[in-house]
């Protein structure tokens, strides 16, 4: 990695290849399990408070202007903006430059700040994969490529930021990948927790698990069945006794949250829910809060598991011989009883089926119960949307552990289903060949 000086202020020359240095130190950084602190053998200083910004902001502050912003760890924290692929911009404020005293930057600063930037890069690109050309600077102030980096700006009272902005734009994005900062410490200063191994990593994984994701799933699914249960039976029923057009469409609306996508279904609820709409409004007016609360979690689980009821109880409707129930309304049945008494036991290993397909998409529903009820923990939070926080939080092991507890809840529930259809169409079978056996009997005996 070739390595080069900005001469703002007298940093010490004399760089070598920063992958040299690497490899002749890698077994001696030590970077805590938080990925914040580094340190290494032979080094005098440490990286603390370090974190990797992928994103920054390109809001105003109370009208004003101040660039394409990432927030530092302090005022005297050091910032590496990563410009390109082939240029980073190290800024090392006074009392940092004091700390790395007669040790060359490339020598010691870059190979911590890599191996920090590596852990919390969470599958991004990584300082150490791009040719990166270093320049080092204590300037506050540095001009590159019509671009203008300003260090440890005061945006807020106490919060100090490193912004990118280009003349005659409002948008300095273009100017930085992303940017890492934290701040340049005694090695003495910093405590490295190291990661637990064996049972006892086994043992502090199960018992700092957050479970409500999987207890928020659960209840979500269980109330959102309730209601998937009761209204796709009664479209599925009330369908059948319209006309072939009317029908037609009343099919296509129901249907259509089953080929949306579920980011789309979700962005429709909040058009049509949220709190500055006609809806929205009459709910808030009425003291009902549903945007962004459990109930619009069960409303998006709701929606997006609804046409696997309406559908499959639809198929067994119209798979009935209608001469059945014409023979039951001959014998004076009421519509309700014909419903109860005959068509529901002919038709309940298809409603069954479907109503656990039913309850299984809404546990994994993820895009629309984000857009309407958000992401909080222990209210909204369920698996699928765990998984990505998780994951995106650099807590690969937690999302892991949530994507197997879904796949194995998923096999559950197709082999339940393959299970009960295999039951179902053998205990017919049976049945078939009994009355088959009575009828050639009763033949037999009349003869």
């Amino acid at each position: 990695m070739a390595l080069c000086l900005l001469l703002a202020t007298p940093v010490p020359a004399g760089a070598v290849e920063g992958s040299q240095a690497q490899t002749q130190t890698q077994a001696t950084i030590e970077v805590s399990r938080s990925g914040t602190d580094a340190r290494a053998e032979g080094l005098d200083f440490a990286i603390s408070d370090f974190s990797r910004l992928n994103k920054g902001t390109n809001k105003e502050y109370e009208g004003a202007y101040f660039g394409y912003r990432y927030p530092m760890a302090s005022e005297d924290a050091f910032a590496v903006v990563v410009i390109d692929e082939k240029t980073a911009l190290a800024y090392l404020p006074q009392n940092a430059l004091n700390r790395l005293a007669a040790q060359d930057p490339s020598q010691g600063f870059a190979i911590l700040l890599n191996a920090l930037d590596e852990k919390a890069s969470h599958g991004g690109t990584m300082l150490t994969s791009m040719e990166l050309a270093y320049e080092y600077t204590s300037e506050r102030s540095v001009e590159r490529g019509g671009y203008r980096y300003d260090f440890a700006v005061e945006v807020e009272p106490g919060h100090y930021y490193a912004t990118v902005t280009k003349d005659g734009s409002t948008d300095g994005s273009a100017g930085a990948l992303f940017c890492d900062t934290g701040r340049v410490i005694p090695a003495a200063d910093v405590f490295i927790e190291q990661e637990p191994v064996g049972f006892a990593a086994f043992a502090e994984f199960f018992t700092s698990l957050d479970l409500r994701p999987f207890w928020v799933s659960l209840r979500t699914s269980a109330v959102a069945i309730i209601f998937v249960f009761v209204l796709g039976l009664l479209a599925a029923w009330w369908s059948q006794r319209m006309g072939t057009r009317l029908k037609g469409v009343l099919d296509s609306i129901l249907t259509i949250p089953l080929v949306l996508p579920p980011t789309v279904c979700g962005f429709l609820l909040l058009v049509l829910f949220g709190n500055s709409t006609p809806v929205g409004r009459w709910l808030l007016a009425h003291g009902i809060e549903l945007i962004f609360s459990w109930p619009a979690a069960v409303l998006a689980a709701t929606v997006v598991s609804f046409p696997l009821m309406y559908r499959t109880a639809r198929g067994a409707f119209e798979g009935l011989d209608p001469s059945l129930g014409d023979a039951a309304r001959t014998l004076g049945w009421s519509e309700p009883r014909i419903f109860l008494r005959l068509t529901m036991p002919l038709v309940w290993p298809s409603i069954a089926a479907g109503t656990v397909l039913a309850f299984a998409r809404a546990m994994g529903e993820f895009g629309a119960t984000l857009f309407v009820a958000g992401n909080y923990p222990g209210v909204t939070q369920t698996m699928p949307i765990a998984i990505y926080f998780e994951w995106m939080g650099g807590h690969s092991d937690v999302a892991t552990f949530w994507v197997l507890v879904v796949i194995l809840f998923s096999f559950v529930v197709i082999l339940f289903v393959n299970g009960y259809a295999s039951h179902t169409q053998r205990y017919r079978r049976v049945s078939a060949d009994e009355t088959d056996a009575v009828v050639r009997t009763r033949r037999e005996v009349t003869r």
